[in-house]
């Protein structure tokens, strides 16, 4: 990759860790649109064509888990990794995201937004 900025869609309902990932990831050179709900997550998907989507699941409007099956369903986003980030543990909702195509499932509460930056390089690295 030669000094493309990469593109991140972060789809964050919590404005203070959207801002907390916002700033981690502008630090580490990534340029990062937010989106507060499900219906502008994926509207910003489909407009911006980023290199990778991290996407809670509990959202306002559309769930990330309705969001994620949209994206998988359209030829123009299928390809784009998408990583949840969110606090759902349960071991349904892992094997539900896996599923419907998620590359990875974060929980925030057990990830600092240093190490999501590391997945999301990790990531992008097996997609080059």
């Amino acid at each position: 990759m030669v000094n493309k900025k990469i593109v991140v869609v972060l789809v964050e309902d919590d404005k203070f860790l959207a801002n907390i990932y916002k700033t981690k990831f502008e630090m580490e050179g990534f340029t990062i649109y937010v989106a507060e709900d499900g219906e502008a997550g994926l509207a910003a998907v489909k407009k911006k064509k980023p290199d990778i989507v991290l996407l809670d699941i509990l959202l306002p409007k559309l769930d990330g888990f309705t969001v994620l099956e949209q994206l998988k369903k359209n030829d123009s986003t299928k390809k784009i990794p998408v990583i949840l980030l969110t606090n759902l543990g349960q071991k349904d909702d892992v094997d539900r995201g896996q599923d419907l195509g998620a590359a990875d499932y974060l929980i925030k509460a057990h990830f600092k937004p240093s190490e999501t930056v590391d997945r999301v390089k990790k990531i992008l690295a097996k997609v080059e």
